[in-house]
């Protein structure tokens, strides 16, 4: 042995320098398991930083500045909504430099404090999108207001004031005035024969005579809703009533900035950067068909510099940073509709295509013929309502599903578990022992998730934005009897199996045709307490052991050439066929905010209480053999145990090991 070696002592680790080791390996573990981010011990150019990113509310101009101070910096990455971020030095001596200045380092950014673990990686692979482009028919055009006229504007608004002059309201989310006209959120329509007393404030009239003089109106408006939106509060995703309003729509943004996102009835989705000052123009296809909303949240992602679009934000993280949200007053402009609206989109045309009621003769929608009948099928029967219902629907929904909750609790602790279709969350804090991230189409059930500090994001379950082979366990509970072809079953299936790792296991509920089983009424067609509002109500019963009789034909039409439509079920009875629409009967104003807001369902004139709205969800309920039959589709994967709980049918699936 060499003899220098001999008289070589190890280096002692102060406490401290053990702590932060295993720390940077825990996060390194972390990185792998999640992102497949593999980090190396050897000094390259290149970092990442845990705890650095955008997620963690870290804004790039703090990050920035201190990792220039370590050394010559030629790249920093920052993905959106990311807890870590990629940079990239001109040498391995800057980047080595910066490992031992920076990691451990404490940064306080937005109110809190976050430590930075840095961590060599051999190169940096980052997604990079597209320059995203905007609706057709939307334009945002910065700084149209003046300093001076924005403050003339927002002195204008008397908030104090409660009065029918204006029709003061003060909604969960926002408060809101209308003039001209009030914008009635239990049916989201004007009354177009009882204008208010007080019409458009005249402070607004220079705007206004601007606008007409640069074409982007015709004809001035007669109807204003103003919106104060605190930060953290924001409006969900609708489509204002073709019905009540003409083609376009104009609005101010005052006061402050925010991200507004747009998104196609096809899954196409736009975030659009509305700054203070702007004003937003959406006409056409913007106005008519895609949705616009705000997510609840106190920071936006937004560029970090001005691009070639300044007002679409990209996932370029390159250029992106955080935005804290202030204060913001919105003035929307528009002309009531004085006759039915003849747009080209009668899809989401209520003019054209009213809304479906309990007697469905000619009113109901057609069985879908193919994936793009049913895409919009469901964004009007399903997605839209979620939105529409989804406090309402949260409030119903508190009790875990005893089955489930002992499928979750059987789960080892530090395992990762999704839950596809996750709704308010009520599944996500069960086992405190594992990791649980939740995801629903839902952006206000979603929301709630937020509120209950569940960690949780909006994605479509036929294409969830994460790593497969990953999770140790899966959950979709009534969630894929709500796809309208069998195709679409399928591939909801297979995605939930794509998430698993080899050895995982996925529990899934559907509601059953055969409610009444075993001699025995499922919980749905017993329980009297809320007969207008039907669910799949789940607690324990016997295992099946004898087939039901079989139903009545699934869909009904009104001649052999006709395509046949959708029936529409009436709640608390047994099924007579397996494609049908639900009527959901909204209760006491808990309304989400569509069409510019949600409200109460009192006439606040009158003080008597408004007509109950009443929507329809699309279901496929199953009959005995129908889920094992769709999973045993799915490659690579065996039914553990199939059972009848209550009214729904429910398999546990395991992923093979190969």
């Amino acid at each position: 042995m060499d003899s220098t070696l001999e008289n070589v002592e190890p280096v002692r680790k102060t406490k401290e320098e053990k702590k932060l080791l295993r720390k940077q390996i825990k996060g390194s573990h972390t990185l792998l398991k999640h992102e497949g981010i593999n980090t190396v011990s050897q000094p390259t150019e290149y970092l990442v930083v845990a705890n650095g990113g955008l997620g963690n509310g870290v804004c790039r101009g703090q990050l920035q500045e201190l990792l220039e101070g370590a050394g010559n910096l030629v790249s920093l990455l920052m993905p959106p909504n990311k807890p870590y971020a990629f940079v990239t030095y001109a040498s391995s001596d800057d980047a080595q430099r910066a490992h031992t200045l920076i990691n451990g380092q404490q940064l306080e950014c937005q109110a809190q404090v976050v430590t930075l673990y840095l961590s060599f990686v051999e190169r940096v692979s980052c997604e990079q999108r597209e320059s995203a482009e905007l609706p057709p028919g939307l334009i945002v055009l910065e700084d149209y207001v003046s300093q001076e006229e924005e403050a003339c504007l927002l002195q204008a608004v008397d908030w104090a004031a409660d009065d029918d002059v204006t029709a003061n309201k003060a909604l969960k989310h926002r408060r809101v005035k209308h003039y001209g006209y009030e914008f009635r959120y239990d049916n989201n329509n004007v009354d177009k024969d009882k204008p208010l007393p007080t019409g458009i404030p005249p402070e607004c009239g220079p705007v206004l005579q601007r606008c007409l003089k640069d074409g982007h109106i015709s004809v001035l408006p007669d109807q204003l809703t103003v919106n104060q939106y605190e930060s953290g509060q924001g409006i969900p995703p609708h489509i204002d009533t073709h019905s009540a309003f003409e083609d376009t729509i104009l609005s101010l943004s005052l006061g402050a900035k925010t991200v507004m996102d747009f998104r196609h009835p096809d899954g196409r989705s736009v975030a659009v950067l509305l700054p203070e000052r702007s004003l937003l123009v959406m006409k056409e296809e913007s106005r008519f068909l895609w949705t616009h909303g705000i997510t609840p949240r106190k920071f936006d992602v937004v560029p970090a510099h001005d691009a070639e679009s300044p007002v679409a934000v990209t996932s370029d993280p390159s250029n992106l940073t955080l935005s804290r949200r202030g204060t913001r007053t919105s003035f929307t402009f528009r002309r009531v509709r004085r006759a039915p609206c003849d747009c080209s989109y009668p899809s989401v045309c209520d003019s054209q295509c009213p809304p479906v009621t309990p007697d469905p003769a000619s009113s109901a929608p057609a069985v879908p013929q193919g994936n793009e009948d049913a895409s919009r099928l469901e964004a009007q029967f399903v997605h839209q309502v979620y939105e529409e219902i989804a406090s309402h629907f949260s409030s119903t929904r508190h009790s875990p599903w005893p089955r489930v909750r002992d499928f979750l609790l059987a789960l080892p602790a530090g395992a990762l578990l999704a839950d596809v279709g996750c709704g308010n969350g009520k599944y996500l804090g069960i086992n405190p022992e594992v990791m649980s991230v939740g995801c629903d189409r839902s952006v206000g059930l979603v929301q709630i998730c937020a509120e209950r500090g569940f960690q949780a994001f909006v994605s479509d379950a036929l294409d969830v934005p994460l790593r497969g082979a990953t999770f140790d366990a899966c959950i979709s509970i009534a969630v894929i009897h709500h796809f309208s072809t069998q195709e679409r079953r399928l591939a909801a299936v297979t995605e939930l199996v794509r998430l698993l790792k080899p050895g995982g296991r996925a529990l899934i509920y559907v509601w059953a045709m055969e409610q009444e089983y075993n001699k025995q009424k499922s919980k749905y067609l017993k329980d009297s307490r809320d007969k207008e509002n039907a669910n799949p109500a789940v607690d324990e019963a016997e295992h099946p052991t004898k087939q039901s009789p079989p139903p009545k034909a699934a869909l009904e039409a009104s001649s052999t050439e006709c395509t046949p439509k959708l029936s529409v079920h009436t709640n608390r009875t047994a099924f007579n066929s397996q494609d049908l629409l639900v009527p959901w009967h909204l209760k006491g104003g808990e309304k989400n905010a569509c069409q510019q807001g949600g409200g109460t369902s009192t006439d606040a004139k009158q003080n008597t209480p408004a007509p109950v709205p009443v929507f329809h969800r699309y279901y496929h309920v199953f009959q005995r053999g129908e889920l094992e039959s769709l999973c045993s589709l799915v490659k690579d994967v065996q039914i553990q145990t199939s059972y009848h709980d209550q009214g729904n049918w429910c398999v546990i699936l395991e992923k093979g090991t190969k």
